[in-house]
């Protein structure tokens, strides 16, 4: 059997987007341009457009659990992108079976709480923390990161988290300093990523996009800092694609 090309293989684990514009479609478009070759499992068929959420159906984590084991079985998956999950259980879960196969994978996880249509997909934040030491990156946003821990300050939330694993706090929705992304590292290393352009313009599912870059460049063998300045930079290229809400994937 002839081998696959070679280059580094990214598994994202996410929901279907029929507008490609977030979930798993939009995470493959952004590995085929960084030239990483993307494997996808399937967490729900949505209902949606660039514009609209109507419905989410979830899949069987049976069904999950078995594309997850021929794909590790067939090829050597070191980074996993995870969106959108049922709940926090499904998530560990998940989580079980890939630790399983690889003790050492970095897991970004882009914890999806609602869509950017305002679809909200789960609020119980109980099991949240089970789920803390076991991912390499969460990649919230300011919006998201208020949701995690509401009675806390975003200061202590993200020095809470930052205690378990590392965490990019997006800046598109922060009230002041639009487009400065932060990056807190286990070790207490602080990173503030400038935007390279603020003449950007609202995507439809931008936080896929960004996360899924993050983890194709850490496949090509860049460090954290490096993944994080880099995945900026092609969000922002994608951003200012175009006006609308879907944007174009191509190389900064």
């Amino acid at each position: 059997m002839k081998s696959v090309e070679k280059r580094p293989f990214v598994l994202t684990i996410a929901g279907f987007d029929p507008s490609g514009g977030a979930g798993l479609t939009a995470d493959i478009k952004t590995f085929e341009v960084l030239k990483v070759y993307g494997l996808a499992v399937c967490t729900a068929n949505t209902v949606q457009d660039d514009t609209e959420f109507q419905s989410c159906h979830w899949t069987d984590i049976d069904v999950m659990k078995n594309q997850i084991d021929i794909l590790f079985k067939r090829f050597t998956i070191d980074v996993v992108k995870i969106g959108i999950f049922e709940n926090w259980s499904v998530l560990n879960q998940l989580l079980d079976i890939v630790l399983v196969k690889n003790s050492k994978i970095k897991i970004i996880l882009d914890p999806v709480l609602s869509s950017s249509s305002n679809f909200s997909f789960h609020n119980n934040m109980i099991e949240f923390d089970e789920v803390l030491g076991r991912v390499y990156l969460l990649t919230p946003n300011f919006n998201e990161i208020q949701t995690l821990y509401p009675e806390k300050t975003i200061e202590a939330t993200v020095k809470l988290i930052s205690n378990s694993t590392n965490i990019l706090l997006k800046g598109g929705h922060r009230k002041d300093s639009v487009g400065q992304d932060e990056l807190f590292l286990t070790d207490g290393t602080h990173i503030i990523f400038e935007p390279f352009n603020k003449n950007c313009f609202e995507k439809h599912g931008s936080g896929c996009v960004l996360s899924s870059a993050i983890a194709g460049y850490l496949a090509l063998g860049s460090c954290l800092e490096e993944a994080c300045r880099k995945g900026k930079q092609y969000i922002e290229t994608f951003l200012t694609s175009n006006e609308s809400l879907l944007g174009y994937h191509q190389r900064y």
